[in-house]
């Protein structure tokens, strides 16, 4: 990777947890690739616990197309569609499942940091060094658990003292090899934007050889590989060869693609609409896109999703603007609703009026930091996914619930969550939510917004505003659930 760019080290975003407490996720500087252009799920249906339990596997970890086995660890980790045991609280049929503390048992350096904990849900800082106790728990306050990207002389103390994880190589000697805040290592950033398909694919398989195989792996890509402008062989083998977590990074909020004519959003395995291109519903696209990559091979692992904190253009290029923080927080939220396992910060700006190496740490000691209000949009729905962890950390269930949306039907502890947004298919507005049967409340719940709507013949209507808002309704489960 290349080595991150100088940058300066705002207001106390949120609440900070005590040193040595176990992580609470909460509610690059690299050159970032935005030019070029940009299968059938196999659909496993098990009798799952949405109650997420720790599963033990004897099993050494390597990638499964059933979830009940493993093949040679030579290329990917671990996946497949994993069962759950125990009873659905709903009667219909659940998508593909590679999440929660199901997941993470398979990987033995996972299951020693507690991230089988269905209360851990892993939110990643890209390049945020810290130097300090001090400095990781604002970081913990902003809902960062895990880092990606650090100076090589960063103490592993800091980690194992603050409750905090290291996903990458042995920065220095402090590193115990059995550390368990180490719990995953990180493959490479973009490779399919800096080799031929050929070279990339010996270079990343080098790279997994070197790698324990007790943790599991990440590998960033770029956009091409959720579009045609490669080969589905190619793009395919990236993608499902070599790691065990995934994401591709695209900032359609802040990168002049969407701006740039002629319009290449048919280029993409779900094509991007021009006039929604700048949207929320662009970056769930995106991880849709890449779990119908993944499910290719029929071993499915966890797909995660970058977000800009700020601004994600290139340092050389037209700058075209900075997220707002509703659109940073309606690209996180659409993120999850299609099905993303992790969320990673890109934290740095390369242009523009307001520019860092690391923008977390300069919105704790600089005052009026120009990026605070972001960096406090983050930190506010970071606490949502903290709050939410247990729910998540479910499999979700197939349900539609009207048209113009984009939504994700969970159900946990005696309740049904519904996370909503707009599809970007229709203009913002009013909308008609169905409920699934099994549903017996009489009102809904709007969780974060302290108010409640009825529900009439198991229909809720609600108002999406923008295009980046989101809603998530809380509502009970008839007591009579198989």
């Amino acid at each position: 990777m290349s080595t991150p760019r100088t940058g300066a080290t705002g207001t106390q975003p949120a609440e900070v947890a005590p040193t040595g407490e176990p992580p609470r996720p909460r509610g690059r500087v690299r050159r970032r690739a935005w030019t070029g252009a940009a299968a059938a799920l196999v659909v496993v249906l098990v009798v799952v616990l949405v109650v997420a339990l720790v599963v033990q596997d004897d099993d050494p970890p390597g990638r499964s197309a059933d979830g009940t086995g493993d093949t040679d660890t030579g290329g990917g980790g671990a996946g497949g569609v994993l069962p759950q045991e125990g009873v659905a609280l709903l009667d219909l049929p659940r998508i593909p499942w590679e999440g929660g503390p199901e997941y993470w048992s398979r990987f033995p350096a996972a299951v020693a940091a507690g991230w089988t904990d269905p209360s851990f849900f892993p939110v990643v800082a890209w390049y945020d060094g810290i130097s300090s106790d001090e400095e990781v728990q604002y970081d913990r306050g902003v809902g960062i658990n895990t880092y990606i990207g650090m100076d090589a002389a960063t103490p592993y103390s800091l980690f194992a003292d603050n409750g905090v994880f290291w996903m990458g190589s042995r920065l220095n000697e402090s590193f115990p090899e059995d550390g368990a805040n180490w719990p995953a290592s990180f493959l490479d950033d973009e490779v399919d934007g800096r080799f031929t398909p050929e070279d990339g694919r010996a270079h990343l398989e080098q790279l997994r050889e070197d790698l324990p195989p007790d943790r599991p792996a990440y590998a960033n890509f770029t956009q091409t590989v959720v579009s045609t402008d490669m080969s589905d062989a190619d793009a395919e083998a990236y993608v499902n060869d070599y790691s065990d977590i995934v994401s591709v990074d695209m900032y359609w909020y802040t990168i002049p693609f969407c701006d740039l004519r002629p319009f290449r959003g048919s280029v993409y395995l779900q094509p991007i609409r021009e006039d929604t291109c700048r949207t929320a519903s662009s970056y769930g696209a995106v991880v849709e896109m890449l779990r119908e990559r993944d499910a290719a091979d029929g071993r499915l692992q966890a797909v995660w999703q970058f977000v800009e904190l700020l601004n994600g253009g290139p340092g050389e290029g037209p700058f075209t603007a900075e997220i707002e923080p509703g659109q940073l927080q309606g690209a996180v939220m659409s993120s999850l609703i299609n099905e993303a396992r992790g969320i990673v910060w890109f934290n740095q700006s390369l242009s523009g009026p307001c520019q860092g190496g690391n923008l977390i740490r300069l919105s704790q000691v600089q005052q009026d930091f120009c990026g605070a209000e972001q960096v406090a949009a983050a930190a506010e729905v970071n606490g949502v996914v903290r709050d939410l962890a247990a729910v998540l950390n479910t499999q979700s269930y197939e349900w539609d619930a009207g048209p113009g949306l984009d939504t994700m039907l969970k159900a946990h502890d005696g309740s049904a969550y519904l996370f909503a947004m707009v599809d970007g298919s229709q203009d913002p507005g009013e909308r008609t939510l169905r409920l699934p049967p099994g549903v017996e409340g009489t009102t809904a719940e709007v969780l974060f917004e302290d108010r409640s709507l009825p529900i009439d013949d198991g229909v809720v209507v609600d108002t999406f505003a923008e295009e980046h808002t989101w809603h998530v309704y809380r509502v009970a489960l008839a007591e009579d659930q198989p």
